[in-house]
C-alpha cells in the first residue's frame, strides 16, 4: 500500500495551493463581504485547466484522475469555499452528467465550452418540496410534437444564474413513475432565474431558484435514455460527495492553520496560549481528525479511479469529513476567543461556510441511510432512495 502522491498529483496540489494563496486569499474577504461572484478567478482557474479536470482531453478537459481533482478542491477550500464550490458544482454536477450520459452529439456540443471553463453549467435537482427525497420531484416534462414542455421549479441551484452560465441539467417526471434528465440552455423561453439567494455562507457563490413555465426544449435535449434520470442522479451524487468531502477537509485545514497561527501569537497570562495544555490538546485533536478524514476522502477517490463501486466509500467520507469540519471550525473559532467572532478575522467566514457541508450532496442523516443500505440494512424510507439537499 503506497500513500505517496504521484508526481502529477503533487504538481496539481502545489499549483492549486500557490494559486489559492497568491490569487484567492487576498480577495476572499472582499468577495464575501460584497457577495460578488469571482468572474476573474474563474477565468484564471479555467486557464489552469481546473474547470473540467476529469473530462478527457478530447472534449477539452484535463484528463486528470479523481484524486487529483479532490486535491484541487481541498486546496481551494482551504482558502475560500465560494470559489471551491463554484468549481466543484460546475465540474461534478453540471459537466460530468453530460460526459457520463450524453450522446456523442451532446458531448461535442457542450463539453468543449464547459470543460475548458469558457462557460458554466448547473444541476437542478432540489425542489421546494423535494430535498432529501429527491425522487419526489414535481417538475414535469411532457413530450409534445417533438418537444419536451417543462413545468415546475428548482431551488438552491449553484451556478445557474451567472453571466457565463450556459445551461442547467434538470430532473423531471417524463411519465408515470418515470424520471429523466434534460439539458436546458440558459435563455430558453419559459425558463426564469431568480435573483441571487441570500445565504448564511458561500456569499461569493451563485445560488438561484429556477422556474419553468411551458419551457419547450428539443427532443434531443434528453440526457441518456428516457426514464433513467433517477439512477443517473444517484450516480452523479456519489461522485459529488467526494468533492464535498474534499471541501470539508480543506475547510478544516484552513481553520486549523488559522487557529495554530493565532495560538502561537496570542499571549495571555504572560505566554502564548499555544503553550497551555488545553489549547495544545485541542489542536492535536484537530490535526488527528483532519488526517483521518483526508484518508477517507483519498480512498474514496482512489476506489472511483479504479473503476470499482464507490458509493459506500463516498458516503462514509462525506459523513465523517462533514461532521469533522463542524468540530474543527468550532474549536478553531474558540481558540480565537472574541476575535473569532469578528468578521475581520477569516475564521468567522470559515465558520459560516462550514454548515452547508453537512447538508449539500445529502445531509448527514442521508449519508447514514446510504451507508446502512450498503451494509444491507435497508433504507428505512419505505423504498425511497435518499439523495440531496443543496448544490443541485
Amino acid at each position: 500500500m503506497n500513500f505517496d502522491l504521484t508526481p502529477e498529483q503533487q504538481l496539481v496540489r502545489d499549483t492549486v495551493r500557490e494559486f489559492a494563496e497568491s490569487r484567492i486569499a487576498p480577495v476572499a474577504a472582499e468577495l464575501d463581504r460584497e457577495h460578488r461572484f469571482p468572474y476573474d478567478l474563474v477565468s484564471e482557474l479555467a486557464e489552469l485547466g481546473l474547470m473540467g479536470m476529469t473530462v478527457p482531453e478530447e472534449y477539452g478537459g484535463a484528463g486528470a484522475d479523481t484524486l487529483s481533482y479532490a486535491l484541487a478542491v481541498e486546496e481551494l477550500t482551504r482558502i475560500d469555499s465560494s470559489v471551491a464550490i463554484t468549481v466543484a458544482a460546475h465540474h461534478s454536477l453540471g459537466t460530468l452528467p453530460i460526459f457520463y450520459f450524453g450522446n456523442e452529439e451532446q458531448k461535442r456540443e457542450w463539453l468543449p465550452r464547459l470543460a475548458s471553463g469558457e462557460a458554466l453549467a448547473a444541476f437542478g435537482l432540489t425542489e421546494p418540496g423535494a430535498g432529501s427525497d429527491a425522487g419526489a420531484t414535481r417538475t414535469t416534462a411532457e413530450l409534445r410534437d417533438g418537444q419536451w414542455v417543462v413545468n415546475g421549479s428548482k431551488i438552491f441551484i449553484t451556478n445557474a444564474g451567472t453571466e457565463i452560465t450556459a445551461c442547467v441539467i434538470i430532473t423531471a417526471r417524463t411519465g408515470e413513475g418515470e424520471i429523466s434528465n434534460l439539458i436546458v440552455p440558459n435563455g430558453t423561453p419559459g425558463y426564469e432565474i431568480s435573483a441571487p439567494m441570500e445565504k448564511m455562507g458561500w456569499h461569493a457563490s451563485d445560488t438561484r431558484e429556477l422556474s419553468f413555465r411551458d419551457c419547450a426544449l428539443p427532443e434531443g435535449n434528453l440526457l441518456g435514455p428516457r426514464g433513467q434520470g433517477f439512477n443517473q442522479f444517484l450516480q452523479i451524487l456519489d461522485g459529488g460527495r467526494i468533492s464535498v468531502a474534499a471541501m470539508a477537509v480543506g475547510l478544516a485545514r484552513g481553520a486549523y492553520e488559522l487557529a495554530l497561527a493565532y495560538a502561537r501569537e496570542r499571549e495571555q497570562f504572560g505566554r502564548p496560549i499555544a503553550r497551555f495544555q488545553a489549547v495544545q490538546f485541542r489542536l492535536a485533536d484537530m490535526a488527528t481528525e483532519i488526517e483521518a478524514a483526508r484518508n477517507l476522502v483519498y480512498k474514496a477517490a482512489w476506489v472511483k479511479d479504479q473503476g470499482r463501486p464507490f458509493g459506500k466509500e463516498a458516503a462514509i467520507a462525506k459523513l465523517y469529513s462533514g461532521e469533522m469540519s463542524n468540530r474543527v471550525v468550532n474549536w478553531a473559532l474558540q481558540v480565537h476567543g472574541g476575535y473569532g467572532y469578528m468578521d475581520e478575522f477569516a475564521i468567522s467566514r470559515l465558520y459560516r461556510d462550514q454548515k452547508i457541508l453537512e447538508i449539500g450532496e445529502g445531509t448527514n442523516e442521508v449519508q447514514r441511510m446510504v451507508i446502512a443500505r450498503h451494509l444491507g440494512l435497508g433504507t428505512g424510507t419505505s423504498g425511497a432512495s435518499p439523495s440531496s439537499g443543496r448544490k443541485g
